[in-house]
């Protein structure tokens, strides 16, 4: 389990086919020497598994449905990715629960500082900023105003819902310490909805449904 508070970034070095399988390499000083061959550890919010590592590097397969749903598939070398470590029992749960299992890959629409760069009081290092991601159709039903939320494995909590698009205030130390200030706009981005939402949404549903769902299927097998 991870918190979404990312530690630092790491550097794509290599993607390559092994196989059937995809590799990448990732340049991660720090984290890197604090890891063990099978070590779990959450790259952009996709909880992968530590392979061939070294003082400075670590490598990670990249299955099919994980290329399928989340936006490694789509990078390129030099590329800057999150690097999460998971949650030792008793550490503080500083952002959100939060699985590495994520729910599909959005589109950055937005990232835009409080302060436009046409004020005279613009300053790029400390100005806030409002990201704006289109939510994946399966995961905007998760989506709820001032809930919790990982966009690319960072634990945000989202200011706004408006149809699929969701906004986020980002603080300066997070624009800066994470990938975010390194995207472009329509890069596709991980999201993971908050598992506490889903489990709700899922039992709401489950009180809405009818004790007996009368279906034609169901008459034809009961003889009616």
């Amino acid at each position: 389990m991870f918190t979404g508070i990312i530690e630092q970034t790491g550097t794509l070095v290599s993607v390559k086919e092994t196989g059937g399988v995809r590799r990448i390499t990732v340049e991660a000083p720090g984290i890197a020497g604090r890891l063990r061959e099978g070590d779990s550890l959450a790259v952009s919010g996709v909880c992968l598994t530590a392979l061939d590592v070294n003082p400075t590097h670590f490598h990670a397969d990249l299955a099919q449905e994980t290329l399928d749903r989340t936006s490694l598939g789509a990078l390129a070398s030099g590329s800057k990715v999150n690097l999460e470590l998971p949650t030792a029992a008793g550490s503080p749960l500083g952002g959100h629960i939060v699985q590495g299992h994520v729910d599909g890959a959005g589109e950055l629409i937005a990232l835009d500082p409080v302060v436009p760069e046409s004020s005279p009081h613009f300053n790029k290092q400390t100005t806030d900023w409002t990201l704006k991601v289109r939510v994946p159709e399966n995961a905007r039903a998760w989506m709820v105003d001032k809930g919790s939320v990982a966009v690319e494995g960072i634990s945000l909590t989202i200011a706004a819902v408006e149809d699929a698009v969701i906004s986020i205030a980002i603080l300066p130390l997070t624009y800066w310490r994470t990938n975010l200030h390194t995207l472009s706009i329509g890069a596709p981005v991980n999201i993971e909805a908050d598992v506490l939402v889903k489990l709700a949404h899922a039992q709401m549903i489950a009180a809405r449904k009818p004790e007996l769902d009368l279906t034609e299927a169901w008459l034809v097998a009961h003889g009616y």
